[in-house]
């Protein structure tokens, strides 16, 4: 399951997020309703890299993963676990490094269908939390952040009325993107803004933005 904000997907829907399941490419919305919010995406200026063949190697640890674990249960792939049935089976998997690819998978995909629960309950607070969760395992257990990216995250992670924070995109580099209360904005674009250029020596890119609908004629 993939919890998606696009910005500018030809089915994207105004002040929704796209719940999809990749396994049919089925897909409902789920609304994303920021009383007194904002989304900010911080680019890294870090350009992508390794992301080719890291990712060849991360699905190859997860399809081992999978295989080993099939020997005992009956599933059909690792969005089929609970967190529970996994932690129950995953001495299964013999390396440590397939084990925690596997782990970020079913736990990702648990933490997906619970932000989309999050947001049909107007839960935004909760949302944010979901969000933070879902970087620290792209960063300890995929492996797909980078110091930049980390930097940032945890900078905003700091700042008082932050809600949420992870890395998006493909990894290695690229973006953040951020929950952010509307009194702190602009505290929060100052202060990582010079922040990260202290501690990187180059300045990150902020937007502000909306969820708006898609690509679409104009009549």
């Amino acid at each position: 399951m993939v919890l998606w904000i696009s910005l500018q997907a030809p089915w994207a829907k105004k002040d929704c997020a796209i719940f999809l399941d990749t396994s049919t490419l089925e897909f409902e919305y789920a609304p994303v309703q920021l009383k007194d919010a904002r989304i900010v995406i911080t680019n890294s200026k870090v350009k992508h890299s390794l992301v080719g063949s890291a990712y060849n190697d991360r699905r190859n640890e997860c399809e081992t993963a999978l295989e080993e674990l099939q020997k005992e249960l009956d599933i059909r792939t690792l969005g089929d676990l609970s967190e529970e049935e996994f932690e129950a089976h995953k001495s299964a998997i013999a390396s440590d490094i397939c084990r925690k690819r596997a782990k970020h998978a079913v736990y990702e995909n648990q933490r997906t269908i619970k932000a989309v629960n999050a947001l049909k309950a107007d839960n935004v607070e909760e949302f944010g939390k979901l969000m933070n969760a879902s970087h620290v395992s792209l960063r300890d257990d995929y492996e797909v952040s980078c110091e930049e990216i980390d930097i940032l995250v945890d900078l905003a992670w700091q700042i008082p009325g932050v809600i949420g924070s992870r890395i998006t995109g493909g990894g290695f580099g690229g973006c953040t993107v951020s929950i952010v209360k509307n009194d702190a904005v602009d505290h929060f674009i100052d202060t990582i803004g010079k922040q990260y250029k202290e501690k990187v020596g180059h300045e990150a890119e902020f937007y502000v933005v909306d969820i708006g609908d898609g690509a679409h004629v104009i009549a």
